[in-house]
């Protein structure tokens, strides 16, 4: 068998490589926010490799990836592991769960964290017809992975994306939480829609309008662009009326000190029925806990609207008024939320801890998407 060293040119959708301990360790957020702004959730969620894949071109008939996972997982509820879903000539051919790997066991009664070791998850790509095609195999979205060996029976060859470069911030919704898999995810399925190629900035709980993440984008080569903002932020009360907008107009600005021009759509929250009118924080649901599923809850007070709290509804409101306020910037548009999961959707979609669409939800979510964000005419048609 052949061994191809993992180089960033086979690495897409963003990545950034780092030697560990066990391999090539890959990383969403470039050094030094990382290490100098990041908190540790940030850190955590940063090295899930959402939307990251290899890609190369080959006559191999098998390929076989060794990865070493790490997870965080919670005693006493059942977390479905990542996956790695392969793709020949963007069809899918395998769909890998990982069964080994590290973890962090996190006891939600007393606080306790227990560390456990595993081993390197073998995913075997074979049977595959003995012509050049194209190959990608998809990480998983929610578990951090090291890249360990890539081995095959013909050479590999990486080979450019010429497709445009979708760069898109979020919260755990845009990094796939409660989806199965990574090429079900709602960014990936409209990124596969609508023919670009996505660099998902998507973080759990850390969709917070952070300065530096703004600069990450400003740095970032991109030629469309999409931030969605709203939920991590009323969900962790982190800021009021005044201080939000003026957040985001300044978050607006650094990303065109690098992209004056570019196409940048920014995005509202999508329906979530606990925070509609009931500002943050939230938390688990204890009820919920007792009975070993995950549920969430807004534990705020309706009466604080009015003194500045965020809500769903309070933000969209305000994320307009941005957008409205910018009329000066022909390429800056918005996207209401609703229009990719509103409260009738809640109805045949129900969000299952009530934050997060589960796989078929990603999928409408994502269409949605394509259609009103890529299709002729829309904002970020290239």
């Amino acid at each position: 068998m052949i061994e191809t060293p993992f180089t960033p040119d086979l690495v897409r959708g963003g990545g950034e490589l780092a030697r560990s301990e066990t391999g090539v360790r890959l990383h969403r957020l470039p050094l030094p926010y990382r290490e100098r702004e990041a908190d540790a959730q940030f850190r955590m969620v940063e090295r899930q490799p959402s939307g990251i894949h290899l890609r190369f071109r080959t006559a191999a008939t098998t390929v076989v990836l060794r990865v070493h996972s790490t997870r965080v997982s919670y005693r006493g509820l059942d977390r479905a592991r990542g996956m790695v879903d392969v793709l020949v000539d963007d069809v899918l051919a395998l769909r890998h769960s990982l069964v080994q790997g590290d973890a962090l066991e996190l006891d939600l009664a007393t606080g306790a964290a227990t560390p456990r070791s595993g081993d390197v998850d073998v995913v075997t790509a074979a049977g595959m017809p003995p012509r050049e095609k194209t190959v990608e195999f998809w990480l998983p979205h929610n578990e951090q992975v090291d890249l360990v060996a890539l081995h095959s029976d013909a050479p590999l060859t990486a080979i450019p994306d010429p497709r445009p470069v979708w760069v898109h911030h979020g919260s755990s919704i845009s990094h796939g939480s409660n989806a199965a898999a990574p090429t079900e995810i709602w960014p990936v399925v409209a990124a596969r829609a609508a023919g670009v190629q996505l660099h998902n900035l998507g973080f759990g709980g850390s969709a917070l309008v952070d300065p530096f993440v703004a600069r990450v984008i400003r740095d970032r080569d991109a030629d469309v662009i999409s931030v969605k903002l709203g939920i991590n932020v009323v969900n962790a009360d982190l800021l009021r009326v005044r201080a939000f907008v003026s957040a985001v107009h300044g978050f607006l600005d650094t990303i065109r000190e690098g992209h004056p021009d570019t196409p940048l759509l920014l995005v509202s929250p999508i329906f979530s029925g606990i925070h509609e009118k009931t500002p943050g924080p939230g938390a688990f649901d204890p009820e919920a806990l007792r009975t070993g599923d995950v549920r969430f809850v807004a534990t705020g007070s309706p009466a604080d609207v009015a003194r500045g709290a965020l809500t769903l509804e309070v933000v969209r409101d305000l994320l307009e008024r941005v957008v409205a306020d910018r009329s000066g910037d022909p390429a800056l548009h918005y996207l209401d939320g609703l229009s990719l999961y509103d409260a009738e959707d809640a109805g045949t979609h129900p969000l299952p801890d009530g934050l997060h669409p589960d796989t078929a939800t990603h999928l409408l979510m994502g269409e949605r998407f394509a259609n009103a964000a890529f299709a002729a005419g829309a904002p970020l048609r290239r």
